[in-house]
């Protein structure tokens, strides 16, 4: 799989912006606030999911005019190769300025749902935000679980979206003041537990793949991350409705479910470091972090490639801070094994230098994109 022909209308600061060329390493040099990293946000809408900034849909409309940037909707498409001789396939999504709460995406000009992106493409990254993943909440981790999960199954979404809907309702009720209805409880219990177990199911196995995947990565100087699926409740169904059955009177005292999938925790450690092995990730230096995170992205890319047989997209915001220059190499070498298509920023083109002169060098100023 191969993205081309990538273009941002009215998307933040690109008012018009095209990437024609492009190659399996891509590379987009400029200054801060340039506009790289709305490159990368723009391509991440090829994914399922609020894309890797999780903004609303009003704000990546361009901002380029600051009396009409409320009245601005945006569009972002390219054509996709899917290999193999077939014919490339032309995806786009946005949103209409008369209705700026609802996204819209289209595959070869016909109208489709944005879960059905991830039938299409599998999209990983990696960006400044995330580094501070180990030492944030366990919400954050959640969503991290989430989104590698719906990478490797599209209607992981869907289950998500049943059970916060079903959790925001028995939510709802327990903080009535009056005895919820116990029938009515029982049905949205039966509901949550449903979603839940399949929720946390899907969990389960992308942390066993990951880990297994992780397992057989070839020696490389990165750290290599141990995980561990801590569960916030039962895994089956029939045992989740009873213990949300037994907990009806403490969850009413506490005004929230305070058992479940929405309770879960995922656990990573070091796992070859040699005095370091076992230490958390959060208690691990900045640049250790950085390693960790950059080997779980190649472990889902892997995983990715191995499952669907497809190679996955993956975007690298600034992704040679904290790196030495072994690492860097490290890094560039294996992008260049897995055979992926990778979009990385930086502010300084010597740094990569090792990708050579296969890739395809972009830079991006204010707004516009051009060959560098």
């Amino acid at each position: 799989m191969a993205l081309d022909r990538i273009t941002l209308s009215t998307f933040r600061n690109h008012r018009s912006s095209r990437l024609e060329g492009t190659g399996r390493l891509n590379l987009l040099v400029g200054e801060n606030g340039a506009g790289k990293t709305n490159v990368l946000e723009a391509i991440s809408l090829f994914a399922p999911g609020r894309g890797l900034r999780r903004a609303a849909l009003p704000e990546m409309a361009a901002s380029v005019g600051q009396n009409d940037s409320q009245d601005r909707g945006f569009a972002v498409s390219a054509l996709l190769d899917p290999g193999d001789g077939a014919e490339p396939v032309r995806i786009g999504t946005g949103i209409d300025p008369a209705r700026p709460g609802r996204r819209i995406v289209h595959v070869n000009e016909a109208e489709a749902s944005a879960a059905s992106l991830g039938e299409w493409l599998a999209i990983g990254w990696l960006t400044p935000a995330m580094d501070r993943l180990f030492a944030d909440s366990a919400s954050a981790r959640r969503r991290y679980m989430d989104r590698l999960a719906l990478a490797l199954d599209p209607a992981h979404a869907r289950i998500a979206a049943r059970y916060e809907a079903a959790l925001r309702e028995r939510n709802r009720l327990l903080a009535e003041e009056r005895e919820a209805e116990t029938q009515w409880l029982d049905a949205i219990e039966a509901q949550l537990a449903e979603a839940g177990a399949a929720l946390a199911a899907g969990r389960a196995l992308l942390v066993e793949r990951l880990s297994a995947e992780l397992a057989a990565l070839p020696e490389q100087p990165f750290a290599r991350p141990a995980l561990a699926y801590l569960h916030g409740g039962p895994m089956e169904a029939e045992a989740l409705a009873a213990a949300l059955r037994g907990g009806r009177a403490r969850d009413r005292a506490a005004q929230r479910t305070l058992t479940g999938p929405h309770r879960d925790e995922l656990e990573v450690t070091m796992a070859e470091s040699g005095a370091g092995t076992g230490r958390p990730a959060a208690q691990c230096s900045t640049g250790e972090q950085k390693a960790l995170l950059i080997g779980l992205v190649l472990a889902q890319a892997r995983l990715a490639t191995k499952l669907s047989g497809e190679t996955p997209l993956v975007l690298l915001d600034e992704i040679a801070a904290h790196l030495d220059e072994t690492r860097r190499q490290a890094l560039f070498r294996v992008l260049d094994d897995l055979g992926c298509q990778a979009f990385m920023t930086g502010t300084d083109a010597g740094v990569f230098a090792a990708l050579g002169p296969s890739a395809m060098n972009l830079a991006v100023d204010a707004g516009h994109v051009r060959p560098l």
